[in-house]
């Protein structure tokens, strides 16, 4: 038995979110600052390796008619560091939109921790993965 990792990767921080076993539910985990890099992905590691990850979803954050711009291309360059471990990009258009909402009707205050909007992206990125599987 294994779990999925889920990633929202911003310039300044990384949501973290874990799946259950079973693979049907996601839960936030952390945020990790993005700089160092090196050090980013240490943490990444050390978190995928504690919870027996197998599969990390990647949100890439297309454009709106769904090319690539600079966000997805930061995306990418910073996952393909990511060594042993399959890598799924999930397309995560307009997620923080979505968990600013989630967080609004959770009455949750996220204006002064930005980090708990990349936690709540890093879960629907993993949701929507995990419910197409």
């Amino acid at each position: 038995m294994y779990k999925v990792m889920g990633l929202d990767i911003g310039t300044k921080r990384i949501g973290v979110a874990l799946s259950d076993y079973l693979l049907m539910l996601a839960n936030g985990h952390s945020v990790v600052e993005r700089n160092p890099e090196k050090k980013a992905l240490d943490e990444i590691l050390k978190i995928a390796k504690e919870n027996n990850v197998k599969k990390i979803v990647v949100g890439l954050p297309l454009n709106m008619d769904g090319t690539h711009g600079f966000q997805a291309d930061d995306c990418k360059q910073f996952a393909s560091k990511i060594k042993d471990y399959e890598i799924i990009f999930e397309d995560e258009r307009l997620t923080s939109n979505q968990a600013e909402e989630n967080l609004r009707n959770r009455k949750i205050d996220f204006k002064k921790n930005k980090g708990l909007v990349d936690i709540e992206s890093a879960c629907i990125i993993l949701e929507q993965y995990l419910s197409r599987k």
